[in-house]
């Protein structure tokens, strides 16, 4: 069953190549502006359990600040160890510049 979409921030609030954390029914979720396309990933690293806000983005890519792993950001899949576990994505949708995730 589809859960609900939850308004979160004004698009003007994650410029293209930025992130930002936000908390989404209890849910650390972490909104990402790559090429100006929004993912919604966990903002917590499945390996170190670290907040993943502070780390590294890339193109495709956010890094754990703690150890380096990195995860896809469509896909939450892990690109190198340490981790070895994806983290959860979320889908994510702008509707009247408002970004809404769906949890």
């Amino acid at each position: 069953m589809p859960g609900t979409y939850t308004r979160v921030l004004q698009t003007s609030e994650v410029p293209v190549g930025t992130k930002k954390a936000v908390d989404v029914g209890g849910k650390a979720i972490l909104i990402c502006n790559s090429e100006n396309k929004l993912h919604a990933v966990s903002n917590i690293c499945s390996h170190a359990n670290e907040t993943l806000e502070c780390g590294r983005m890339g193109r495709t890519w956010i890094a754990c600040p703690t150890h380096g792993a990195r995860f896809e950001l469509a896909t939450g899949r892990a690109m190198n160890p340490p981790a070895v576990r994806p983290i959860k994505t979320y889908p994510v949708r702008v509707v009247d510049d408002w970004i809404e995730v769906e949890v």
